[in-house]
């Protein structure tokens, strides 16, 4: 009997091992401007929000426990505009591992200041992509599937369109709503830019270097830092040829707010002209941290 148990265990375990849901998200909410509003209604916001996320099965895929994505959600409520009904700016943050090493490399590094919720304490989450859905879900959905979109490109080229694919049509649904970030008109940085350059094909020679420059670059780091730092400029010549064709677009700002500072560590080391090169097409792609890159000339 005891041994017939613990084949069950076992196999039950074995089972949440391959069965694991896709992300890892930590969530907090702060709310640094408001006086009124009683924490404990934020404090189930956070519950709410960390099992949506993390119990949700997002893709088709088996993921083990060591697979799941790490992202991160702060949610910071700005006013509460009334009753349930509240403004908010959110960062979004994910993360990718690299091959053979502890490091993390972010992946996406978003601040979205246009989040306008309702939330009621102890409320359930409802989502369906197919139809529309209510304004807090249907933010935290798009946003997991440009995370886990972005997670698949970096791992094989494109491989991230299903993805987005599922995030344009949250667009889609909510683009009636009458709230901010869902349409074109809404400005050059918002949810309809960022899923509509990552599905055009003019920058489909960027979404190559996401995984030129994580795949083919830090990830051979450990085994050859030359031949992988070479592709890392490689990854970022190719951006630039994206950006000539392309200005001042939502999708190099992504990719730089997420590495500018990845950047500087891995062509401090390199040689003198190599370092040169960087410098001219950072400065170039990135150019209001132009100055932070003259780091790499320092060490």
């Amino acid at each position: 009997m005891r041994r017939k148990f613990f084949l069950l265990l076992l196999l039950a375990v074995i089972s949440l091992r391959i069965n694991a849901q896709e992300l890892n998200c930590t969530i907090q909410v702060i709310t640094p401007q408001l006086q009124t509003a009683d924490p404990k209604v934020f404090d189930e916001m956070k519950k709410g929000v960390t099992e949506f996320m993390n119990n949700r099965k997002w893709t088709s895929d088996n993921f083990t426990q060591s697979e799941r994505i790490e992202c991160s959600f702060l949610i910071s409520i700005t006013k509460e505009l009334a009753a349930n009904k509240y403004q908010a700016q959110v960062t979004i943050q994910s993360n990718r591992p690299v091959f053979n090493s502890g490091y993390n490399s972010t992946l996406f590094n978003w601040v979205d200041k246009e989040w306008t919720i309702e939330y009621a304490q102890y409320q359930t989450f409802d989502f369906n992509e197919n139809v529309v859905s209510d304004e807090l879900p249907s933010l935290l959905a798009y946003y997991a599937y440009i995370i886990i979109g972005l997670d698949y490109d970096s791992f094989s080229p494109k491989g991230g369109t299903q993805f987005y694919t599922k995030a344009q049509n949250i667009v889609n649904l909510k683009s009636n709503s009458g709230l901010k970030g869902w349409r074109s008109i809404d400005g050059t940085r918002n949810r309809y830019w960022l899923v509509e350059n990552l599905l055009n094909t003019k920058f489909e020679n960027g979404r190559v270097a996401i995984y030129k420059y994580h795949h083919e670059g830090l990830d051979k780091m450990y085994d050859d830092m030359e031949n992988a730092r070479k592709a890392v400029l490689s990854a970022i010549t190719l951006l630039d040829k994206v950006n000539q064709d392309n200005p001042n677009s939502m999708f190099i700002q992504v990719f730089f707010t997420a590495k500018s500072e990845e950047i500087i560590n891995i062509f401090s080391q390199a040689p003198p002209a190599e370092k040169t090169t960087i410098i001219n097409l950072v400065s170039k792609l990135d150019a209001a941290n132009s100055s932070k890159y003259q780091k790499i000339l320092k060490q």
